[in-house]
């Protein structure tokens, strides 16, 4: 099963990396700090960047087992039903030959 919403999870991803490869360039290019100030700044948005990322890393990976407990359960009652299913059928199978040889034996007579 396809699910939309990691495909919209990704394109988030992606959106704010760039944002922050461009504003890191942007930055650089317009900045009045001295290049001591200017590195402490990147520092500090990279850390914050990196922080982000790991938390949006966490989300991903917090989602993917949910969903994957999700579907391992619809799956166990997939197969809880695909049984039940199945001795249904042998019992209706077993009681169409009990009747049959029933009516075998009473035809005899």
């Amino acid at each position: 099963m396809y699910n939309r919403d990691y495909e919209g999870d990704y394109a988030g991803f992606s959106a704010f990396l760039a944002g922050a490869l461009i504003g890191a360039g942007v930055a650089l290019l317009f900045a009045p700090q001295t290049g001591s100030e200017l590195r402490g700044m990147l520092r500090s948005y990279a850390n914050r960047a990196k922080d982000e990322i790991s938390e949006r890393g966490r989300e991903a990976w917090d989602t993917a087992v949910e969903r994957g407990k999700d579907y391992m359960e619809t799956g166990k009652e997939a197969v809880r039903d695909a049984g039940k299913t199945a001795r249904e059928y042998m019992e209706t199978g077993k009681e169409t030959v009990r009747e049959a040889g029933r009516q075998a034996t009473g035809n005899r007579g």
